[in-house]
C-alpha cells in the first residue's frame, strides 16, 4: 500500500464516521423534538402519552440506520489490501449520503411530531394523517439507507475486481 493510498483509507473512515454523525444528530434533535411534544400534549391529555411515543420512536431508528451503515462500511476497509482511493471516495459519499438523509428526516420527524403530538390533542381526527407524514419521513430515511448501502457495495467490489 503507497503513500497516496492512505488518503483513501481516511476516506473511508470518514464516510463511516459522518454516517454515524449525521444520523445520530438527525435521530437527537428529531428525538427531542417529538419529546417536547410528547410533554406538550401528555399535560393537556393523559391519553395521549402512549400515541404521542410514535414520533419519538420513529425518530431514533436514523442513529440504528447510520449505525448499520457505518459498520458495513468499516468492514469493507482493508489497509492490507488494494485499498485504493476510488474504495475510500465511494465510501465517503455512501456515508454522506445515509447520513444527510437521515439528518433531514431526523429533522422532519421532529417538526412533525411536536406539532402533530399538539394537533392530534385538539382534533383526535389527525391521528391518522400525522401517522401517514411519519411514514413518508422513514421513506426519506431508507432511500438513503439503500442508496448509501448500493453505494458501500460498490466501493468494496473495486477491491476484489483488481
Amino acid at each position: 500500500m503507497g503513500e497516496s493510498d492512505h488518503i483513501g483509507v481516511c476516506f473511508g473512515y470518514l464516510g463511516a464516521m459522518s454516517c454515524l454523525v449525521l444520523s445520530c444528530i438527525g435521530a437527537a434533535y428529531g428525538t427531542a423534538q417529538a419529546g417536547l411534544g410528547l410533554c406538550r400534549a401528555g399535560t393537556r391529555d393523559h391519553n395521549m402519552i402512549i400515541k404521542g411515543i410514535i414520533p419519538v420512536a420513529m425518530a431514533g431508528v436514523r442513529g440504528i440506520y447510520g449505525l448499520v451503515l457505518s459498520i458495513i462500511i468499516m468492514s469493507g476497509i482493508h489497509t492490507d489490501k488494494d485499498y485504493t482511493q476510488y474504495n475510500g471516495f465511494m465510501h465517503l459519499g455512501a456515508g454522506l449520503c445515509c447520513g444527510a438523509a437521515q439528518f433531514a428526516s431526523g429533522i422532519a420527524v421532529g417538526v412533525v411530531g411536536e406539532s402533530g403530538t399538539q394537533a392530534v390533542v385538539r382534533q383526535m381526527k389527525l391521528f391518522a394523517p400525522v401517522v401517514l407524514i411519519l411514514i413518508f419521513t422513514e421513506a426519506l430515511a431508507l432511500y438513503g439507507l439503500i442508496v448509501g448501502m448500493i453505494m458501500a457495495q460498490s466501493g468494496q467490489r473495486r477491491v476484489l475486481d483488481v
